[in-house]
C-alpha cells in the first residue's frame, strides 16, 4: 500500500516535471524573445511588450470563464484525469506548432500561445484537484512543495538544451539560432506528452461523491453545484477570503513571470543574459521549494507566505532601477529564492481549507483566481508601457498587489478554514 502511494505521489510531481517545460522555455525564457525579435519584427520593442501582455490578457480571460464548469462538470462525472488529458493535449499540439511561426508572424505566434495557454493553465487546473486525493494533511505542504521542485528541475533541464539549441545551433545539425529556436518550441511539446503519461496512467481517478437532489443532466448538474457553492460561501469563507488574497498577490507574481523576458529585451539586456537568468531561476528554485515546504512546518504555512511576498515587493521596486545585465540577475535569483515556494504553499494551503469530495470545483475557483491574476497584471503592465514609453512604472504597479494580498491573507483563519472542510 505504502509503494502504490509513493507511486502516485511520483506520478503525480512528473506532471509538474512534464508541463513546466512550457513555463519555463514558452512562457518565460524562450518564446518572449522570440516574439519581441523575430514574431514581432515589424513591431517597435514597446509595442511588441505590450501585444505580449494583451495576448496573455486574452489567454486567462478563456480559461478563467470556463474553469468553474468545467470543474463542477469534472467532479460530478469523476472525469478530472480526462479533463487533464484533454487539456494537456490542446496545450502539446499547440506548443508543438509554434515551430512554424517566422519573422513577422506576431499574429500567429499570439494565436497559438493564447491556444498554449488554455491548455496548460486548463490542464493545471485537475492537476492540482488531485493533490488532496494523493497526499495526506500532515504531508500536504512537503508534497505540493515536491511537485515545484521537480517542475523546476524537468524544465530547467529542458531550457538548459534548448540553450544549447539556441546558442550552439551547429551542435545539432541545425542553420541558425533562429531555427534552433523554433526547434526548441517542438522540444516541449515532446517532453510534455512524454511525462504526462505517468499521472494519467498511476493516479486514479477520484471517487464520485453526489450531492442530493442534483441533476442527472451534466450541465445542469454542473452549475447546481456552482450555485450550491456559492450559497455555501460563508461556510467556507476562510477559503474564500484566501481566494481574493491569492488574486491578488499572484497577479504580481503571475506578471513578472510572464513579462520579465520582454522587459528586459526592451531595455537591451542581452539574450544570453535573460535566458541565462531564466535557466537559473529554475535550478535556485528547486531547493528553495523544498526549503519552503520545511519553512512551513517550523513556522507556519501562512508565514512563509508573508515572507515570500515581502521579498517579491522588494524585487518590483529593484525593477524599476534596472541598467544592467548584472542588475537583471541579481533579481532573477531572489525571484528564484521565492517564486516556487510560494506559489507551492499558496496551493496546498487552500487545498485543506476545502472538502475533497469538490475538490476540481474549488480548485476551478483557485485556478479562476489565479488566472485573473493573469489578465489584470500583464493588461496592466501593457497600459502603463504604451502611456509612458517605458514599461519601468508597469514594474513598480505590481507592487500594490503584493501588499494588499498580505493585507487580505493575514485575515485568514487557517484553523477555522480547515475545520470548516472537514466537518
Amino acid at each position: 500500500m505504502e509503494k502504490e502511494r509513493r507511486k502516485q505521489i511520483l506520478s503525480w510531481c512528473l506532471y509538474d516535471w512534464a508541463n513546466s517545460a512550457f513555463a519555463a522555455t514558452i512562457m518565460a525564457a524562450v518564446l518572449p524573445v522570440f516574439y519581441s525579435s523575430v514574431a514581432g519584427a515589424n513591431l517597435s520593442k514597446t509595442t511588441a511588450s505590450s501585444y505580449w501582455g494583451y495576448t496573455n490578457t486574452l489567454a486567462m480571460l478563456v480559461v478563467a470563464f470556463s474553469a468553474p464548469i468545467l470543474g463542477a462538470l469534472a467532479d460530478h462525472r469523476g472525469i478530472k484525469k480526462r479533463f487533464l488529458a484533454l487539456f494537456a493535449g490542446m496545450g502539446i499540439v499547440s506548443t508543438s506548432l509554434l515551430v512554424f511561426v517566422g519573422k513577422g508572424d506576431w499574429f500567429l505566434a499570439s494565436l497559438l500561445y493564447i491556444i498554449g495557454m488554455v491548455g496548460f493553465s486548463g490542464g493545471n487546473n485537475f492537476y492540482d484537484s488531485l493533490l488532496p486525493h494523493v497526499a495526506g494533511e500532515k504531508d500536504i505542504d512537503r508534497i505540493s512543495s515536491l511537485g515545484y521542485a521537480s517542475g523546476y528541475l524537468g524544465g530547467g533541464i529542458l531550457l538548459a538544451f534548448n540553450v544549447a539549441m539556441i546558442l550552439k545551433p551547429h551542435w545539432f545539425g541545425i542553420v541558425d539560432a533562429e531555427w534552433g529556436t523554433r526547434y526548441s518550441f517542438l522540444t516541449v511539446g515532446v517532453w510534455w506528452a512524454a511525462f504526462s503519461i505517468p499521472i494519467l496512467k498511476n493516479v486514479p481517478e477520484p471517487p464520485i461523491v453526489p450531492i442530493p437532489g442534483e441533476s442527472s443532466n451534466p450541465l445542469r448538474a454542473s452549475l447546481q453545484r456552482l450555485s450550491l457553492t456559492f450559497h455555501n460561501i460563508r461556510r467556507y469563507r476562510e477559503a474564500f477570503k484566501f481566494l481574493i488574497a491569492f488574486w491578488l498577490f499572484n497577479d504580481g507574481i503571475g506578471t513578472i513571470i510572464s513579462m520579465a523576458v520582454i522587459f528586459g529585451a526592451e531595455i537591451n539586456i542581452p539574450q544570453a543574459h535573460l535566458i541565462g537568468s531564466i535557466l537559473a531561476v529554475q535550478f535556485i528554485g528547486i531547493p528553495f521549494s523544498i526549503f519552503f515546504g520545511r519553512l512551513a512546518g517550523w513556522m507556519g504555512t501562512k508565514r512563509a507566505i508573508f515572507l515570500g511576498l515581502a521579498v517579491y515587493t522588494g524585487i518590483s521596486i529593484g525593477g524599476y532601477f534596472i541598467q544592467t545585465a548584472l542588475h537583471f540577475w541579481i533579481l532573477a535569483v531572489l525571484v528564484g529564492f521565492v517564486q516556487g515556494g510560494t506559489q507551492a504553499l499558496s496551493r496546498s494551503l487552500f487545498s485543506t481549507m476545502i472538502p475533497k469530495s469538490r475538490s476540481a470545483e474549488f480548485f476551478s475557483f483557485y485556478d479562476v483566481s489565479s488566472k485573473f491574476a493573469g489578465i489584470i497584471g500583464p493588461f496592466v503592465f501593457g497600459i502603463v508601457g504604451q502611456m509612458t514609453g517605458s514599461s519601468r512604472l508597469s514594474v513598480v504597479a505590481l507592487v500594490i498587489f503584493f501588499i494588499g494580498g498580505a493585507i487580505i491573507l493575514s485575515t485568514v483563519n487557517e484553523k477555522e478554514g480547515r475545520a470548516r472542510a472537514f466537518s
